[in-house]
């Protein structure tokens, strides 16, 4: 099963796609494929909380900030990629030319390629595109990538879900 779980910051969504991951039947190990780079402290706050929130549940953590068609992804292995978002940001902002297709093909093809090796897939991502602010160039690159990445995992998965207030909301697929 492939699924896109999105949501607004602190929604819930993380929880929530955790949560679907685990009640899946499987016969892998669960991994937690973390795709954000520890810079700063609130990227390590974020970090901890996120490593806090997944305590118990048997997840192993495989870091992978960019590059997702290289991860050694073990076969049929129940993997949570937390979060689509940041490993945008990290393909498109890596060099100093901002190539938006380059960008876009190497997350494709990555997210394919664990497609194809694990047995599940949720991808977790934020909903960034509801608050019509205008934004320089470069902002707007990241976002209309992000919105390609979505609109195109979409269509592909089994299954669609917001996350409201740690509520889910489906828009393609039915609830596990």
């Amino acid at each position: 099963m492939t699924a896109l779980v999105f949501g607004a910051s602190a929604s819930g969504k993380s929880g929530y796609g955790e949560d679907l991951l685990c009640a899946l039947p499987r016969r892998g190990e669960l991994l937690y494929l973390a795709t954000m780079e520890p810079f700063g402290p609130a990227a390590q706050g974020r970090i901890r909380r996120h490593q806090a929130l997944r305590e118990g549940k048997g997840f192993s953590t495989l870091e992978r900030s960019r590059d997702l068609e290289g991860a050694l992804i073990p076969e049929g292995a129940a993997v949570l990629l937390e979060d689509l978002d940041n490993l945008a940001a990290n393909e498109l902002f890596s060099s100093e030319e901002l190539n938006v297709e380059g960008a876009f093909c190497r997350i494709q093809a990555g997210l394919e390629a664990v497609d194809r090796t694990a047995e599940h897939l949720v991808v977790v991502s934020g909903d960034l595109f509801r608050d019509g602010a205008a934004y320089p160039r470069e902002t707007q690159l990241y976002l209309d990538l992000l919105s390609r990445l979505q609109r195109d995992l979409a269509a592909r998965a089994d299954q669609v879900v917001e996350v409201v207030c740690s509520l889910p909301v489906f828009w393609k697929g039915a609830n596990v």
